[in-house]
């Protein structure tokens, strides 16, 4: 499972929004079931951040939203996120040195 955030903080706001995000990066991939976290920043709009954290399942990113210190410290920044687009997705494929694998959708037709 994917978390996919975009924010586009204030100008006056980016060091506190990036000192926010490193505390909540730092707790959301301490939790069991995350398999990483990346906070990256855009190359043609330095104002624009994307946050993408993978989680084995999607029970598994459920249950990493749950412990106080992450309601304390993360979710409030992933409430500041842009809400024009889905934040969470489901793997389709995913590749590494070793080659390509598909994932069964998650999702029932509808």
């Amino acid at each position: 499972m994917l978390l996919v955030c975009r924010f586009v903080p204030a100008e006056a706001e980016r060091e506190a929004f990036l000192a926010r995000a490193r505390r909540a990066v730092a707790l959301l991939a301490a939790q069991p079931g995350c398999e990483g976290v990346d906070l990256g920043r855009a190359i043609e709009e330095p104002g624009h951040w994307v946050l993408v954290a993978r989680f084995t399942t999607v029970t598994a990113y459920r249950r990493a939203l749950q412990p106080f210190d992450v309601r304390e410290h993360v979710v409030p920044l992933l409430s500041e996120a842009l809400t024009d687009a889905p934040a969470a997705h489901e793997r389709a494929l995913v590749a590494d040195a070793d080659g390509v694998t598909e994932h069964p959708s998650l999702l029932t037709d509808r």
